[in-house]
């Protein structure tokens, strides 16, 4: 089974140029620990919750003129749409992360795949290895 047939499309999203007030009340309100920043259709970074708390809060107190921009990685791990759904659970477990952005062939986001959506692929022995990875 390919990650197209159990990701999760289309997915929420933040630009870089938007408030960090307002994409972290995005991440709150759908209890997502990340969000993908794009531009137009195209994944150009990630913002987690922890890159608010430890290069947010950590550089500056006072975070209301900080754009997602400001704190989003650059260096995005991803899969492809038509990666196999075993493999990314494996990659997943050996990245120690819980969810992936899906990009096409041309880098366009095209959605999010979690350990849950790679469960439901009838794979749920590579999740459950992976989840151990993850949490040791």
């Amino acid at each position: 089974m390919q990650v197209k047939d159990v990701m999760t499309s289309p997915c929420i999203t933040c630009t870089q140029d938007q408030p960090l007030q307002r994409a972290a009340q995005m991440m709150a309100k759908l209890d997502y620990g990340s969000i993908p920043i794009d531009d137009g259709d195209r994944l150009v970074g990630m913002l987690t919750d922890r890159d608010i708390v430890t290069r947010g809060l950590a550089a500056s107190p006072d975070l209301s003129r900080l754009k997602a921009g400001d704190l989003m990685s650059d260096k995005v791990l991803y899969c492809r749409e038509d990666d196999d759904c075993t493999t990314v659970a494996r990659n997943m477990g050996e990245m120690q992360v819980r969810r992936l952005p899906v990009v096409d062939a041309d880098k366009r986001l095209k959605g999010m795949v979690s350990l849950g959506d790679l469960t439901q692929a009838k794979a749920p022995q590579m999740t459950g290895e992976a989840l151990d990875e993850i949490v040791d």
